[in-house]
């Protein structure tokens, strides 16, 4: 019998097992990632459950562009709104960063760079400083994980237990990388003395997404920040408020004046602006593989960028016919309906041996709709709702072209309530690979179960997508899961397991999922420029 489990990440046993519960509504989550516990305990009422009221349960500190170690007002002075999903009210307006603002940050990241103490001191003390604000997020964890609910919609359970904890293990552990960056010594012919350096690539645009705000951002600012870059950071405009907190938190660590700037805005205007600056060296995104196209086609107009991309997925989970169905399901849930389903790496392509198909599919089912939809604050929620009505309105558009195309809805497919983008957990059973639900990435609750007979055919329906960040497999059997996990061309594959996470462990999609790896030692290489420096020796002297 195959299992995995990760000491550094409980993220996935927590998670199986509040979705194992559900139709008996008995769970209380209570071990999370970090050493963190969510019980009611730290949901007091007066804090957090007033949902749909006027008053929101926080409010921003923030809402400036942090640029040069100030927090500042645009220079058109222009602002946009941030609404709050699970209530469709406004929380705060930003000001809104445009050409002129990126303009500014790139010149302080780059003075920063070339001039300033950041680069220049000593490894350990850049590691002593992210250390420090890994202490400070953790004093303010309550406050940012409601200030994500808040923004974001994710259930509060869900921001306290994989969101800020695991920024937490980020930065600490890209504290500890650090120090510990170093070059080689190479032996070469000749009377020479070679060695390589390891050193920072420069000024680097790091633009982030909206389905994990706080936590896309430490895994953009953890690796550039140990290897001495500097750092222009652009939030998604959806979901802005946890990044320039983080700026505040980073300014009270005492890290220097122009080394992270943070520009909310629009990506048109001032992401585009960011990716195609010429005094930016490295541009790093995470989004959609269309707009990955657009910046590795259009970022380099005046210079050449080293580019990043973590990309969209169409991730293919299999269920073999000797799986432990209640593991299968339990894994399933969570591959698919983490996050409200607004996860790359969903396992949104559900592949069920036609065995256990239809107890499978079944069961699944029964399990969907028993989840909890709602308050995102109420600690018994499972899913709160999409991050903004262009989200809302897309998943329902295919939820109705899966249903012309001939796909079975078992259970879902509405909006659920009148207020709010929250949208019913669903389900769709005889999915064919042909149709669009199978094909294009949903970034929703919508579940697609298909159906198969062999493992040579199921690895070759898996890797027909043109996508690759990530795929599953439970079995029980050590063949299956060497042959499968070998076979399928994707960045992850879990075995027995979905969606683990954890800083040590490399991340990013094969095909048009991305290029490059963020996390792990991996994540270091895209911040690191190598420099070989050859000394002449003495013709006498020893090697």
């Amino acid at each position: 019998q195959v299992s995995t489990q990760s000491t550094g990440s409980t993220l996935f046993p927590l998670l199986s097992k509040m979705f194992s519960k559900l139709a008996t509504r008995s769970f209380a989550p209570q071990l999370l990632a970090g050493g963190f516990v969510c019980s009611s305990k730290l949901f007091p009422s007066s804090s957090v459950r007033n949902f749909g009221s006027n008053s929101a349960p926080i409010k921003p500190r923030v809402t400036q562009l942090l640029i040069d170690g100030k927090f500042v007002n645009s220079t058109s002075g222009k602002t946009f709104d941030t609404f709050n999903p699970a209530t469709e009210q406004k929380i705060a307006s930003v000001q809104e960063a445009d050409v002129a603002d990126v303009e500014k940050a790139v010149k302080a990241a780059r003075k920063a760079f070339d001039e300033g103490p950041w680069r220049r001191m000593p490894a350990a003390q850049r590691g002593r400083l992210m250390h420090k604000l890994a202490d400070l997020v953790e004093k303010n964890f309550d406050e940012l994980c409601a200030l994500e609910t808040l923004d974001n919609g994710k259930p509060l359970t869900m921001s306290k237990a994989a969101d800020v904890a695991l920024v937490l293990q980020t930065l600490r552990y890209y504290a500890g990388w650090a120090d510990k960056i170093h070059g080689k010594t190479v032996p070469i012919s000749g009377p020479y003395f070679c060695y390589s350096k390891e050193e920072p690539v420069g000024v680097c645009a790091q633009i982030i997404p909206w389905n994990f705000p706080l936590l896309m951002a430490a895994w953009k600012l953890g690796p550039a920040l140990a290897t001495g870059c500097t750092v222009v950071l652009k939030p998604a405009e959806q979901t802005p408020l946890t990044a320039l907190r983080l700026g505040e938190l980073i300014m009270e660590a005492g890290f220097p004046e122009g080394v992270v700037n943070i520009l909310p805005g629009y990506g048109p205007t001032a992401g585009k602006a960011l990716a195609q600056h010429w005094q930016v060296d490295k541009v790093a995104f995470t989004g959609s593989t269309e707009i990955g196209y657009e910046i590795m086609r259009n970022s380099h107009v005046n210079n050449l960028k080293r580019v990043t991309l973590e990309l969209g997925g169409k991730s293919a989970n299999i269920i073999m016919d000797d799986a432990d169905i209640d593991l299968a399901i339990k894994s399933s849930q969570v591959g698919l309906f983490l996050n409200q389903g607004q996860c790359c790496i969903a396992g949104s392509r559900l592949f069920v041996h036609e065995k256990i198909y239809d107890d499978f599919v079944k069961r699944s089912a029964e399990v969907a709709k028993a989840r909890k939809v709602g308050d995102p604050f109420a600690p018994e929620t499972d899913q709160g709702p999409q991050v903004d009505n262009d989200q809302f309105q897309k998943i329902l558009k295919y939820i109705e072209v899966g249903k012309k195309e001939g796909a079975n809805l078992v259970t879902g497919g509405k909006r659920f309530g009148n207020k709010g983008y929250f949208i019913e957990p669903t389900v769709f059973a005889d999915v064919q690979d042909n149709m669009t639900i199978a094909k294009e990435e949903i970034f929703g609750p919508v579940m697609s179960i298909l159906k198969f007979k062999t493992i040579d055919e199921v690895i070759h329906r898996a890797n027909s997508s043109h996508y690759g960040l990530g795929a599953g497999v439970v079995t029980r059997s050590v063949d299956n899961y060497l042959k499968i996990s070998n076979a399928l061309r994707a960045g992850t594959v879990y075995v027995n397991c979905y969606d683990v996470f954890d800083a040590a462990a490399a991340f990013g999609g094969f095909k048009d999922s991305g290029v490059g790896r963020e996390l792990g030692e991996y994540g270091l290489r895209n911040y690191l420029e190598t420099k070989t420096v050859i000394v002449k020796r003495p013709d006498d002297s020893l090697p």
